[in-house]
Formats: structure tokens, C-alpha cells, sequence
């Protein structure tokens, strides 16, 4: 299966650069909407066959120019919701966010106990992407489009794609309708074919002054697997 995971549009949020993860989100910026209307033709080559949000808002948002020009109705699933903030939501101090994405990345290391401060740990958070990743390879759908969120999207890829490992991922932001592109199954496990080549919404904010955490490189790295081979930039 060719799968296709991709941020979702700027949001006031990101505006802020606040912990927005609780349901139902702030909505897309005008430029986040932009974003989104350029969706269409940045994907006109990639034959999706499913195409799943999450339970924000702003997945959703994102994903209705995709899904009004291919025919698709959107698959709406609670597990590609953002990592829940718990205490941290709605923070946007350096300290918030650090916490925040360190945590992340080390569930992706291995470190799933961890719990995020007033929030899940890495077993919930895992098992609830890992549920809708196995829903989509089951359908036999060729390739699947999810509109989901920075900071999930980056700490799965680096938990469960074997040629992504933890310090690219923490080192490699994501943009607004940024991708991650991966091949595979549950079963027999996934690569990464790609990673953020180009925003597919097309426009960006140059100054990067309009991100939330989990769209912000983190350094140093909290955890340091064996290093594997990490996809080109």
C-alpha cells in the first residue's frame, strides 16, 4: 500500500504557535484554505483511492477540495487525531513544546510508557494510528491519502518506518500540507519513500513565525536508536 500522510493546513493555532490537539481545533487560516485548494492538483498524479481525517477540524477542512475533485468521501477516524497535549494544551512557550515533542520522540524510541504530562503515553497513542493504518490495508486500496498532524505524523513514521529513525525525524520539521510518503503493510512494515520533498498545499510562510511545535525541529535529540538510513531530504 502506498500511503500518502499529510499535514494539515495552517491554522490560527499555528498562528499562535499553540499545543492545539483537543477536539474540535482551530479552523484553517486564509492561507491554510489556500493550502488546502492547491491539494488537488499537487496530488493529480497520486491514483488515491481512500482518503482519511482526523476528528479536528482542520483535517477536514483541508481535505474537502481533495475530496469534492476525486468523488471521495472522507473517512473520519479519532486515531489520526494530533498527540493529546494533556496539561500542555493551548501552551506556546518554548518549554511546553519541548516537552512535548521530546516526549513524542521518545515513544518512537521506544519508550512508550512514558506518559505526556495530563495526557496518553506511547502505548495508547501508537495503538490508535496503528488501528487505522491496519483498517486501510485491509481495504486493498492501492494507495490512501490521511490528512493528520505534524507531531503524530512524525513520531509514527519514526516508530514503525525501518529507514526513519528518531533523530531525522526530531531534526526534520513538517510543513503545512507537508508528506510523508511510505510504502508497505502492518505486517510487513513500512519505508519511507519520501520525506517533506515540497509542501503539497504549495504556499508556505517564509519567516516560519506561523508553526506550532510540532512542526519545529528539536534539538538535541532526547533518545538515539541504532542509526538506520533515513530517507533523502
Amino acid at each position: 500500500m502506498r500511503l500518502l500522510l499529510i499535514r494539515h493546513g495552517e491554522t490560527f493555532s499555528n498562528l499562535g504557535r499553540l499545543l492545539d490537539t483537543a477536539r474540535p481545533g482551530a479552523e484553517l487560516t486564509p492561507l491554510g484554505r489556500e493550502q488546502a485548494a492547491a491539494l488537488p492538483a499537487a496530488l493529480a498524479e497520486e491514483d488515491v483511492d481512500l482518503l482519511y481525517v482526523s476528528t479536528l477540524v482542520r483535517t477536514q477542512q483541508t481535505a474537502a477540495p481533495l475530496a469534492a475533485a476525486r468523488g471521495l468521501e472522507p473517512l473520519v477516524r479519532d486515531g489520526l487525531r494530533e498527540l493529546s497535549a494533556g496539561d500542555l494544551e493551548l501552551r506556546g512557550d518554548q518549554e511546553a513544546g519541548e516537552t512535548y515533542m521530546r516526549t513524542a520522540f521518545a515513544w518512537s524510541a521506544g519508550d512508550t510508557a512514558l506518559r505526556m504530562p495530563g495526557g496518553e503515553n506511547g502505548v495508547e497513542a501508537l495503538a490508535r494510528i496503528d488501528e487505522v493504518m491496519a483498517e486501510a490495508a485491509d481495504s486493498g486500496a492501492g494507495t490512501v491519502a490521511m490528512i493528520s498532524h505534524g507531531a503524530a505524523i512524525r513520531m509514527w513514521a519514526a516508530a514503525r518506518a525501518e529507514n526513519v529513525d528518531v533523530p531525522f525525524a526530531a531534526r526534520h520539521p513538517l510543513d503545512n500540507t507537508g508528506v510523508v510518503v511510505l510504502d508497505g503493510t502492518p505486517e510487513g512494515g513500512w519505508k519511507a519513500l519520501s520525506w517533506m520533498g515540497s509542501p503539497l498545499g504549495g504556499p508556505t510562510r517564509s519567516d516560519q513565525q506561523a508553526d506550532s511545535p510540532a512542526g519545529r525541529p528539536v534539538t538535541p535529540v532526547p533518545v538515539t536508536p541504532a542509526p538506520v538510513t533515513p530517507p533523502q531530504d
